[in-house]
């Protein structure tokens, strides 16, 4: 969906590219991590080990809570700027997955994209993942009645792109009517 806002002509602050950049290796998100975890969440190059620090961190809310107040404020931090910087009168779109997760407030539109879980879980392990880590990740993160409390609009991603396409230009119409007036 944010690809499509981009494409639209949005502005989009991607949370998840951010929150990789923050603990890649110099910087200070990284050695908060390794101070928390130890040197067993690195790989042999001195990077963050995802699938390791995922272990962790999926099958303990504590750790994951750790983990979360280590790189939450960052992400938060290098949103705020890259909004300061974005041209006055364009849509912002802050692409942040785990919103409800973060309890991130303030928004002026909250949208939310979602599909029946098994078409996730499906989505999922076609990208590579395992069937038990994909749903150990969901597990993790806020249900859809969640999501759907803090949301301004539900955008439905249970067909195809084109389905959803169509809902994201109706979306932009609606936002972009809503500075005009």
């Amino acid at each position: 969906m944010a690809r499509a806002l981009a494409d639209c002509g949005a502005v989009v602050i991607d949370a998840d590219a951010i929150a990789r950049q923050v603990v890649e290796p110099g910087e200070p998100g990284l050695a908060a991590v390794v101070r928390r975890f130890g040197e067993g969440v690195l790989d042999g190059g001195g990077r963050l080990d995802r699938p390791a620090l995922a272990a962790l961190v999926f099958e303990d809310a504590a750790a994951r809570a750790d983990l979360n107040a280590i790189v939450h404020p960052l992400v938060g931090a290098e949103s705020l700027r890259r909004m300061a910087a974005a041209p006055a009168d364009s849509v912002v779109v802050l692409d942040v997955p785990l919103l409800v997760e973060a309890a991130r407030s303030g928004y002026d539109v909250v949208v939310i994209v979602e599909a029946p879980e098994d078409v996730r879980l499906e989505r999922l392990v076609g990208r590579g993942m395992s069937l038990d880590d994909a749903r150990r990740r969901m597990a993790a993160q806020a249900g859809d009645a969640d999501r759907r409390k803090v949301a301004d609009v539900v955008l439905d991603n249970s067909g195809s792109p084109e389905d959803l396409g169509r809902q994201v230009d109706a979306l932009w119409a609606q936002l972009v009517a809503s500075l005009r007036s």
